[in-house]
């Protein structure tokens, strides 16, 4: 075993203090448990409302919601007023589990026109490039320039009236990385950079203070080792790592760092999503031109080695979602008989073999080769 290998081993193999001191987190986190995995679900539903039995899908199957941007915007006329539709999606789910904690999707740095809210944005709120003019994310969706105390006092109003609104008990505060991001520091200038840096995290704190220390805020998020000083803001709940084994984060190496970051998250108490993809996205079109039985057979034959991963690292407090998207039609409704067996708790940390990992469940043996993108996991 090389060193580097060797002080990675050490590493994973460390006592989490969280686990092992007792550690508090610093806000109010879901209901956990490792009966069975331990799972989270994020989805929207652009054209209505959810059905009676969309409702009682989720309501039953899990603790932990968040509702994307978009809920329900068809209905209500698409040019603003998701925000009721997420408002309606927690009173129905919280009616048949109140134990649910249920999110609001609320973008940190993108100006997404689906909420009312958005229609108070005021022009010179938005971001400029240094030539002075708007900044668009992909030429389209303009974005906050979040050195303004003004912005950060709406933003977290809106956070702070959407929980007064409905039975809510958190946000989904998304695109964190896309302002944290060195990249910012060579469009806009160090100064500014550190200017929009600064902003984001005294937003973040308003929004604690406004949310009160009972509620969530799960930020989105992490990449391998990148954005990891996210879990010491004391402002935020936790972090979803979204993009693992996808989207450019497919390598061992970054597969292994998004590991590490669930476990550092358990070490100081944060709760963590690990965010598993089937191989595809909503993003491949040609894949999204499949039958939907096609997609949800090849999601089920994938699920062993994002699961096996999600197990090998998992925590208190951490968290399984798995989709190939973000709405109602990207496998959000879809269910696998590995979430039904029983789990228990772990008995110990994971052992390291090079790339090669092993855990120990009370019902489950979990063996996990990151080098191969193989797993398998023996239920008993």
């Amino acid at each position: 075993m090389n060193k580097a290998i060797l002080l990675a081993t050490i590493l994973l193999l460390a006592p989490l203090g969280a686990w092992a001191a007792g550690l508090q987190p610093t806000s109010a986190l879901p209901a956990f448990s490792w009966q069975r995995v331990p799972l989270y679900a994020h989805l929207g539903k652009n054209e209505d409302d959810f059905t009676a039995q969309e409702l009682e899908f989720l309501a039953k199957h899990f603790d932990f919601i968040a509702i994307e941007k978009g809920q329900a915007m068809r209905k209500r006329g698409g040019s603003g007023g998701t925000e009721e539709g997420i408002y309606e999606a927690a009173r129905q789910l919280k009616k048949i589990n109140p134990r649910a904690a249920v999110l609001f999707y609320w973008n940190a740095f993108l100006d997404y026109p689906l909420y009312n809210a958005a229609k108070s944005v005021k022009p010179d709120w938005r971001l400029k490039t240094p030539a002075g003019q708007p900044f668009l994310v992909r030429n389209t969706v303009p974005a906050y320039d979040l050195s303004q105390p003004a912005v950060r006092e709406w933003w977290s109003d809106v956070a702070g009236r959407a929980m007064r609104e409905a039975p809510l008990d958190g946000i989904f505060a998304d695109a964190l990385p896309q302002v944290l991001t060195p990249s910012k520091g060579r469009q806009f200038g160090d100064a500014k950079h550190q200017a929009m840096i600064a902003g984001l995290k005294e937003m973040m704190a308003a929004t604690r203070r406004k949310l009160g220390p009972n509620r969530i805020i799960l930020a989105n998020g992490t990449r391998a080792e990148d954005f990891r000083e996210l879990l010491d803001w004391n402002s935020l709940s936790g972090v979803m790592i979204e993009h693992f084994g996808h989207f450019g984060s497919a390598s061992k190496e970054d597969m292994a760092a998004d590991l590490r970051t669930m476990e550092l998250a358990g070490r100081k108490g944060k709760l963590v999503v690990l965010k598993a993809w089937p191989g595809f996205t909503w993003l491949d079109k040609e894949m999204m031109q499949r039958p939907r039985a096609e997609l949800a057979k090849l999601a089920a034959e994938r699920l062993a080695f994002p699961l096996g991963c999600f197990l090998v690292a998992a925590q208190p407090r951490s968290y399984f979602c798995y989709t190939w998207g973000y709405r109602h039609d990207h496998g959000a409704f879809d269910w696998y008989p590995e979430f039904d067996k029983p789990l228990g708790p772990p008995r110990g940390e994971a052992k390291r073999d090079g790339w090669k990992f092993t855990r120990e469940f009370e019902h489950a043996s979990v063996f996990v080769n990151l080098e191969k993108r193989a797993a398998r996991i023996d239920w008993r």
